[in-house]
């Protein structure tokens, strides 16, 4: 390892995926997120392994992630959560598929479908059922089909919506009013619709706690990246952030690091420079010792501040050489770990890792 990876498991994202497949009816479809570069993890390798493993679909949020997967090669339909305005031209250019979320959006991509002469062409409709972020409410529907009757070159391919607390027993009761008001409005704007339509709701929490409402779709988001707020026993980290060791020194007197917060003390410590720092997703917050990284079969904490492009890690007791490799997360420190320190979650942690940490496929 030259510099920092991000190594994708195959072997470790089918695990998941089969998860979260052996809970669904074998009829149900699975629409995977990849999302913000693959919730990190790299989009188009994602999309790659899971359309191999019989993904339905893939969901982005916006059109250049859509486009991307589509000139890398990925055949499956591919749905624009969050298109926005302006962009609708470019989504049917590129064969994506865009969620309608409100009128304004519908009447933009009637427009651009008139320009092009198309009909028929495949939306999917989005409704709020107590999100409260983007969608139809149930006010609006009858103006939805309104639109959907003055122009069928809209074509709604599903319906769908999202639920806001899928993961927290306490708000069962809203998780199941969501379902219930989906439910009521799917079915009034199929009723009036000649052509069958899919439906779908269920996050990851959702698959692993309202089974019952898989309907014809599901939506598998962070649960694919091996991390649930559900139960996380059952999948594994998908994948593990790793950087080679570039300098091993014993230090027997003064600090470590910027702002001098590395303090070596009496009897000196072995310090290893690892080429990985906030510029690349490690936060600055977990230097100074908030966490440790696994090297050697050992947990070594952080000494001083994280740097841009380096930090040190405490190695002292430990064998470590010139190119060995430490891990950032993984298996070990899991990224719930990492999450935990940072009190945030773990889609920012996967997140946030930057594009010059090389994306690979391991096994």
């Amino acid at each position: 390892m030259r510099h920092a990876q991000l190594i994708i498991s195959r072997s470790k994202l089918y695990h998941n995926y089969n998860f979260f497949r052996s809970k669904l009816r074998p009829e149900t479809k699975m629409l995977v997120l990849v999302k913000a570069n693959g919730y990190g993890s790299g989009d188009t390798e994602v999309a790659m392994l899971c359309e191999e493993f019989g993904a339905d679909y893939f969901g982005v949020a916006h059109p250049n992630e859509g486009i991307k997967l589509k000139m890398s090669g990925i055949q499956k339909p591919v749905i624009v959560l969050t298109p926005g305005f302006g962009y609708f031209g470019e989504i049917i250019d590129n064969g994506l598929e865009p969620s309608i979320i409100n009128c304004e959006a519908a009447y933009e991509m009637v427009s651009e479908l008139a320009k092009r002469g198309i009909s028929q062409y495949p939306v999917h409709i989005k409704l709020d059922t107590g999100m409260q972020r983007v969608g139809f409410e149930e006010g609006a529907v009858e103006r939805l089909l309104e639109i959907l009757s003055e122009n069928p070159c809209l074509r709604v391919k599903s319906l769908f919506s999202h639920l806001a607390a899928a993961d927290e027993p306490k708000h069962d009761e809203f998780t199941n009013s969501q379902i219930e008001r989906f439910t009521e409005m799917s079915q009034k704007i199929m009723s009036q619709l000649p052509y069958p339509v899919m439906r779908h709701i269920l996050n990851s929490s959702g698959i692993e706690r309202f089974t019952h409402a898989q309907m014809d779709m599901v939506r598998l988001g962070i649960g694919i990246y091996g991390t649930s707020y559900v139960d996380s026993s059952k999948l594994k980290p998908a994948a593990t952030f790793a950087a080679p060791v570039i300098q091993v020194k014993r230090v027997t007197e003064g600090s470590v690091g910027y702002g001098r917060h590395g303090v070596v003390g009496e009897g000196g410590k072995t310090i290893a420079t690892i080429p990985v720092g906030y510029a690349d997703g490690v936060n600055r917050h977990l230097g100074r010792g908030a966490v440790s990284f696994f090297v050697n079969g050992k947990l070594a904490p952080t000494i001083g501040n994280i740097c841009m492009d380096t930090l040190m890690l405490d190695v002292t007791g430990i064998e470590v050489k010139t190119g060995d490799t430490v891990v950032i997360f993984g298996d070990n420190p899991h990224p719930g770990v990492i999450a935990n320190v940072l009190k945030t979650i773990t889609y920012e942690v996967f997140t946030s890792v930057s594009s010059r940490v090389e994306r690979v496929i391991g096994d």
